[in-house]
């Protein structure tokens, strides 16, 4: 056991001199990530090069951003499940149910620094999250689709939050364009994307030409690019279910336009798809890194901080 220890700190311990190397420069490391995904295929070998169990109270995950040689991870505690009602009311599907929103911020070594609570009343469920050089992004929204969400910046140096705008709709995740200022957000399963400036007035809200994957979590890459991870939910020909998981890159200035997808095979160790919710993704020489947290804290093995890491040719 002490010498499975002593490896994923070692291995924690690379990863952290890999982001100092590749985040000298963060123009230059979005410019990479690009490159590097676009170039990946099917066939791209990945190689889990670690799996960091996250000692800690961990929710249900839905974002990550990487801070320096932090990691933000945005998660849900569930106090009180929704649950459907027989027939609309008020327009919803379901009860709001109650709950925490958890902005959890640990070292890659996986130890916890600061729990930064987020939302109000029914408005308790973080999306996907976003670093825009100086903020970190957070949606907070009602666990319930056509609803309500507010959408927060946090500041990495002194944990102040501070809240930019409301959205009368589920917002499941933002980016924040970096050569704009504006911002993009997906709707519940992702089937609206939209755009506002950064004080919230809504400039755009299309539909998603994407049916393959629900986004669950998207970052900035540069020359205004978003990189997500989703996950669909199909049905197996025995009656079970299966996660097809993925990650995309989408032009933020052309509509959302699709520039290149993949399926990631990877599951969890409770058989989650690897995409499923948390994923972020950064250059460290010749290694294109992926970093995902699929499983929830109450899980099998709980929630353990996986990374796959790819050659780059």
């Amino acid at each position: 056991m002490r010498r499975k220890t002593l490896l994923a700190t070692a291995m924690a311990g690379a990863l952290l001199a890999g982001l100092t190397t590749a985040g000298a420069e963060a123009g230059g490391r979005d410019d990479q990530v690009a490159r590097a995904f676009a170039a990946t295929t099917r066939s791209t070998p990945w190689t889990q090069v670690a799996k960091i169990p996250l000692k800690f109270p961990t929710y249900h995950p839905q974002g990550f951003a990487l801070v320096g040689d932090l990691i933000y991870l945005s998660s849900v505690e569930v106090l009180e499940a929704p649950v459907r009602y027989p027939q609309p009311v008020d327009g919803y599907d379901r009860s709001p149910g109650k709950g925490v929103g958890h902005l959890l911020v640990l070292d890659r070594l996986g130890r916890l620094k600061k729990d930064i609570r987020l939302g109000e009343s029914t408005v308790y469920h973080p999306g996907g999250i976003d670093f825009d050089g100086e903020n970190v992004w957070v949606p907070v929204a009602e666990y319930r689709p056509n609803s309500k969400a507010i959408v927060y910046k946090v500041d990495p140096k002194t944990y102040r939050v501070s809240e930019q705008f409301r959205v009368r709709d589920h917002v499941g995740g933002v980016v924040r364009d970096r050569r704009t200022g504006l911002v993009h957000g997906v709707s519940w399963g992702s089937r609206t994307l939209y755009e506002w400036t950064a004080s919230g007035k809504q400039l755009d809200a299309q539909p998603n030409a994407s049916h393959l994957l629900d986004y669950q979590d998207c970052d900035y890459v540069s020359r205004s690019k978003q990189l997500c991870g989703g996950v669909t939910g199909l049905p197996t020909a025995t009656g079970g279910g299966y996660e097809l998981g993925g990650l995309a890159l989408l032009d933020l200035k052309d509509g959302n336009r699709i520039l290149h997808e993949i399926p990631f095979p990877a599951f969890s160790s409770a058989g989650h798809s690897a995409t499923r919710n948390p994923v972020a993704l950064e250059v460290d020489g010749k290694k294109l890194r992926l970093f995902t947290a699929p499983d929830d804290g109450e899980e099998v093995n709980g929630t353990e901080l996986t990374v796959y890491e790819s050659p780059i040719s």
